[in-house]
């Protein structure tokens, strides 16, 4: 997973901004405290070296805490992306509509740490993003696939 540092812009839309919220406010006032009262109880039952219940716990607490840290560092360092009606050209924010091989495909333009493939969120960073950041409703963009060269067409922004 990608780490954010103190010093750099993280590109969220608003959207993305209130999950990684909610995110952290669920580890923080459930998972954390959960966790932390199930290693109170491992440290009841004695010897702690051979308490796997303990061990795990310890471990589970030190992962939690470390994804609250980045959490918080993300929202900090977060820039919200401004979406506009009135686009011409693709930009990270927008909904793009290619056309590719026949078919129509919808894809919203995020940044990195809101990227989803499986909901059709993709990076401004990857390879189909930036071939498309820049491009009028009209243009043809090559992106290098693994399967080979793929060419999209820009049916429509929003």
């Amino acid at each position: 997973m990608k780490r954010a540092t103190q010093r750099s812009s993280v590109q969220l839309t608003k959207e993305g901004l209130g999950a990684l919220k909610a995110e952290l406010s669920g580890l923080k006032d459930k998972k954390l405290p959960e966790v932390l009262d199930r290693i109170a109880k491992a440290r009841e039952d004695g010897d702690l070296s051979e308490n796997s219940a303990y061990i795990f716990g310890k471990q589970e607490q030190e992962f939690i805490e470390g994804r609250i840290a980045e959490l918080g560092g993300i929202i900090q360092n977060a820039s919200i992306i401004r979406s506009s009606s009135q686009r011409n050209t693709v930009d990270v924010g927008c909904k793009v509509t290619v056309g590719v091989n026949g078919q129509k495909h919808a894809f919203t333009v995020v940044g990195d740490w809101e990227a989803n493939p499986a909901e059709k969120k993709i990076s401004g960073s990857s390879p189909l993003g930036k071939a498309l950041i820049g491009k009028m409703v009209g243009e043809k963009v090559d992106v290098e696939a693994p399967a080979g060269k793929v060419v999209y067409t820009v049916l429509h922004i929003e």
